[in-house]
């Protein structure tokens, strides 16, 4: 993770053993190729035991919550339930069940915008952004160490469009500096697309649907991936090194292998062969 002294930022990763499970009880699922099951928002998971903990979490692509290895809280659901909360957990403290349950979501939007503008402090070629990131990131901080009813009521996507604008600028300082025509993929539908081996140094794929996509030895470095859904995307051999923007939960949604190169902050999913 970063480190940007003048604020001290929460831990953005997920530390499961200081969270109440938020993740198995708060979020709803589906039956579908990522959930066996439905369940409903602020019901506990089948799969979940009294000590907080998953029983069936070495073998949950086995056993049909694909989704669930994929998902990261980014470090909110710690941040909820030792800090909002002050250790508080929501069977034995039930009052507290509703209020953390809806603010939980909240602080997993804040973490991931702190997650990108932290990355965006990083980059030296956005220096010139570097002020006004780092009020934002400052402010964005502050917002993680609310109470629960300071948190649900915050317009998170006007705080969302304040950060955005500045990460957009940051993409394109950043990308300038790859040499040669950089391919512009913003929001685009390449489901399945055939890019194995393509030349994506620099590209704009932001948002971009990558579903099953085959991008097998291809060159992402510089590209910004902010967003691109990698749902049983081919990863293999591919170089995402100095990618813009990219996240564990990408990784851990993509198919790679030992020959996939990815940034040094990242860690290579286990399923990966």
């Amino acid at each position: 993770m970063s480190s940007h002294p003048r604020t001290a930022l929460p831990l953005l990763q997920a530390d499961c053993a200081n969270c109440f499970a938020l993740c198995c009880v708060a979020l709803p699922f589906a039956k579908s190729a990522d959930f066996a099951v439905n369940k409903a928002a602020g019901t506990p998971c089948k799969n979940l035991q009294q000590d907080f903990r998953c029983g069936v979490h070495a073998r949950l692509r086995d056993q049909g919550f694909q989704g669930c290895t994929v998902f990261d809280c980014f470090g909110a659901g710690q941040q909820i339930s030792q800090v909002t909360f002050g250790g508080r957990d929501w069977r034995d403290h039930p009052g507290t069940r509703a209020e953390m349950f809806e603010a939980f979501p909240v602080m997993r939007q804040l973490h991931e915008l702190l997650f990108y503008v932290s990355a965006a402090l990083d980059l030296p070629a956005a220096a010139p952004l570097h002020p006004a990131l780092r009020t934002l990131l400052a402010k964005t901080e502050a917002l993680t160490r609310a109470d629960a009813p300071t948190l649900t009521a915050l317009d998170v996507p006007a705080l969302r469009q304040e950060i955005n604008e500045l990460l957009l600028k940051t993409s394109e300082l950043a990308r300038a500096k790859t040499p040669g025509r950089r391919k512009n993929h913003r929001g685009a539908d390449l489901m399945g697309a055939r890019l194995a081996g393509a030349d994506l140094r620099g590209a704009n794929l932001r948002g971009a649907y990558l579903i099953a996509a085959d991008l097998g030895r291809a060159d992402l470095r510089g590209a910004d991936l902010i967003g691109a859904d990698f749902r049983d995307t081919n990863l293999r051999g591919a170089d995402l090194r100095d990618a813009l923007f990219l996240t564990q939960p990408q990784l851990n949604a993509a198919q790679g292998d030992p020959a996939t190169r990815i940034p040094a902050t990242l860690t290579r999913p286990a399923h990966w062969t």
